[in-house]
């Protein structure tokens, strides 16, 4: 069900990066630079991993877990930047054994906590986080281009 992407699999998981960046409002989504930025994710990158979920011999989802740290709880920390699964296979469960996965995954390479942010208006989303025992932050998430 659940296994790491490998630059093989990585291109059966492209057409739902692509999914879930036009589903964020993505301008100009480019295949090649998802392959080249998400190939940086497979083997044993310290960097982080990403997962892909099965059903009947297809990928249905995936997510994506990077490392950074927080220097308010001193501590490495994992970022669940994406989570993704195609529209006809939600609601299986399939996001929360993705998360879950994710989690031991964190837990089992030394970071203190996983984290992640959700558009405020990916309701659908909110509600799986909200039916787990996470904790929602009050925290504003800003951005800086560059």
């Amino acid at each position: 069900m659940i296994e790491q992407v490998s630059e093989e699999s990585l291109k059966e998981v492209l057409p739902l990066i692509r999914a879930y960046q036009e589903f964020y409002g993505v301008q100009n989504v480019c295949d090649k630079r998802n392959f080249e930025f998400f190939s940086i994710f497979s083997g044993d990158s310290e960097l982080g991993r990403q997962f892909l979920f099965r059903e009947h011999e297809k990928v249905v989802g995936f997510s994506t877990v990077y490392f950074t740290f927080n220097s308010t709880i001193t501590s490495k920390i994992a970022v669940l930047n994406d989570l993704y699964t195609l529209p006809h296979s939600r609601g299986n469960g399939i996001g929360r054994k993705l998360i879950e996965h994710c989690r031991e995954f964190a837990k089992n390479n030394g970071a203190a906590r996983l984290q992640w942010v959700t558009a405020q208006d990916n309701e659908s989303a909110q509600k799986l986080y909200d039916s787990m025992a996470t904790g929602k932050s009050t925290w504003h998430f800003y951005t800086y281009n560059t």
